[in-house]
């Protein structure tokens, strides 16, 4: 049986659908609202370098992610073995996460290394989720089956943000801080508990090795050897400069827009928890209408259209004055951001070779996903440093959605060729 055809149940695809449920809880509570607020307001003692520093930690950890995936995920095409690289990625995630509750006021240097290992695990393991879609479903469902995976991921996002609600709607006044700690560790939690499906139930063909050869370096040789044919698969390297530069600009929104509404429209905490709560509700919209849209239009134009919608935010937020319009633009952006990652992976997986797909989704997921990272939270951070407003750090970003759109238009949506060159 071969690797594209095995894995087609319901009870498959949902059990990989419940991961993206999961790991929703460290993308929300971490990295876009409660660690990230606590980091510039505890950790940080509100010091203008807060931007700055909140943002050198997650490109460091993008980095470190970017060099990683692409090798292990070669590797992994090799051993048939990509589950056992998402669980160690997902445990370093969920041990860091844990630690992330012992972080106090003025512990800087620990806020920073914490959350970068958390990171790498998070951001490192979803080269090999996202490479087994093609494994779970045929070519004509991609596109729903990848929106079906997004919705359940925003459907987590909402329900850890009830969950955890109770212990930070103090904000923080002294006497909660150590309660809006916790919902790092109900995060954690969370995350390990709802991701163990995917490990128990999903299935993965496995191959005994002819001889051993040490993964790091097959990973590298099989890297390597993608990188220096990579002209050869002309539609997936023009695709991942233009998902390199797209998703560059949505990681950076996510990074600080609750960071931004806070400092620059003064929401308080359980406001911007608020906030975040009603935009989930059109992210969940967006990935599943986008996603059977796909299906029908083609990722390709799907894309185009979120990312147009994506540069409305853009120039939405530049000039937005009160707190109600911000929900606005939120609304939009929530619609956005579900939509334009599900198409993406969608296209990825159309254009990717099924025998190269731990490979090629590292660079996808790693390359061009997580070192993307590095640049646009860096510009964020140094532009709102040195200029104090953080309007124009949001404008710099629509450069990056512009600069996509035109590049996605030399994409064309073909199957992909024969397997690697020799």
């Amino acid at each position: 049986m071969t690797e594209g055809a095995t894995g087609t149940g319901k009870l498959q695809i949902f059990s990989w659908t419940l991961f993206d449920f999961a790991r929703t809880a460290f993308s929300v509570m971490i990295k876009t609202v409660g660690y990230a607020l606590y980091f510039r307001a505890i950790v940080m003692l509100s010091s203008p370098n807060g931007d700055l520093y909140w943002g050198i930690s997650d490109s460091i950890s993008m980095l470190a992610a970017a060099v990683l995936s692409p090798i292990l995920g070669a590797a992994s095409d090799y051993a048939r073995g990509r589950k056992r690289f998402l669980l160690g990625f997902t445990l370093l995630c969920v041990v860091f996460t844990a630690l992330l509750v012992t972080v106090r006021p003025g512990m800087i240097f620990l806020g920073m290394l914490f959350f970068i290992l958390a990171n790498i695990g998070f951001e490192g393991g979803y080269a090999f989720y996202d490479a087994f879609l093609p494994r779970i479903t045929t070519e004509k469902n991609y596109g729903r089956v990848s929106g079906y995976g997004f919705a359940m991921g925003y459907v987590g996002a909402l329900t850890i943000l009830a969950l955890s609600f109770p212990l930070i709607k103090g904000g923080f006044e002294p006497s909660n801080i150590f309660n809006f700690r916790l919902s790092f560790g109900i995060a954690a939690v969370f995350f390990l508990i709802f991701s163990l499906p995917l490990f128990f139930f999903l299935k993965e063909q496995r191959v005994r090795l002819a001889r051993k050869i040490p993964y790091i370096r097959l990973g590298f040789r099989r890297a390597f050897k993608t990188l220096k044919h990579i002209r050869s698969y002309r539609n997936i390297a023009w695709f991942l400069l233009a998902f390199f530069l797209y998703i560059d600009a949505v990681n950076t929104i996510i990074f600080f827009a609750a960071i931004f509404a806070q400092v620059t429209l003064h929401f308080t905490e359980v406001e911007v928890i608020i906030f975040f709560l009603v935009t989930q509700t059109t992210a969940i919209l967006g990935a599943v209408l986008f996603g059977i849209l796909a299906d029908h239009i083609g990722p390709k134009k799907t894309i185009s259209i979120t990312l147009i919608m994506w540069i409305c935010v853009v120039i939405g937020a530049f000039f937005v004055e009160s707190k109600i319009a911000f929900y606005g633009v939120g609304l939009l952006a929530g619609l956005s951001i579900g939509s334009s990652q599900s198409s993406s992976r969608s296209l990825m997986a159309k254009l990717t070779p099924p025998e190269h797909a731990g490979e090629f989704f590292g660079f996808y997921d790693g390359i061009c996903g997580n070192a993307s990272a590095i640049l646009g939270p860096s510009i964020f951070g140094l532009i709102s440093a040195v200029t104090g407003n953080q309007r124009l750090a949001v404008l710099s970003i629509g450069f990056f959605f512009i600069m996509g759109l035109s590049v996605l238009q030399k994409v064309r949506e073909e199957p992909p060729g024969a397997g690697l060159p020799s």
